[in-house]
């Protein structure tokens, strides 16, 4: 299944392949491997090939990607986008990316990103509200460890 990331002009920003795991009403899980040179992030390496598991849901303003070594699989945290709910069809998955990132660690510490970038998108309110609003049901759902659609490797670490 094709993933495509847009931005507000409905323009493709970054595109790539990913498996489909599994499908409920509103949401789609999906495989990918991650397709950039090796680069630091906060406290870990995103490596080349690194295993994603990315779930996009059609119904909520955010998606969330579980991240796992490509060298030993070990799991390395949550990276979740505050976007416009994704068009999921039978081939792609498309979504407005908001610019605003939370980034949860395997120890469940969570860190805002790109909220500079938010507010330099000049948003309408009503959208900038949808953004936030989204953040909070995030980091709420870290908070109660009961993220959706996650693995065990949550329960393992915490």
């Amino acid at each position: 299944m094709k993933v495509l990331k847009k931005n507000l002009a409905d323009e493709v920003t970054w595109q790539y392949e990913g498996v489909v795991l599994g499908r409920e009403e509103n949401a789609v899980t999906l495989e990918a491997l991650f397709n950039r040179d090796d680069m630091p992030f906060m406290d870990i390496v995103l490596k080349r090939n690194d295993r994603f598991v990315e779930t996009f849901y059609s119904d909520r303003w955010y998606n969330i990607f579980e991240i796992y070594d490509r060298d030993d699989n070990r799991f390395k945290g949550w990276y979740c986008n505050i976007s416009k709910p994704a068009i999921i069809d039978d081939v792609s998955i498309s979504y407005v990316d908001l610019a605003l990132d939370l980034w949860v660690a395997a120890d469940g510490r969570q860190t805002v990103l790109d909220e500079y970038e938010l507010e330099e998108l000049n948003l309408d309110e009503e959208l900038k509200q949808k953004a936030y609003d989204g953040m909070k049901e995030l980091q709420e759902l870290f908070n109660t460890k009961n993220p959706p659609s996650l693995s065990e490797d949550f329960y393992r670490v915490n």
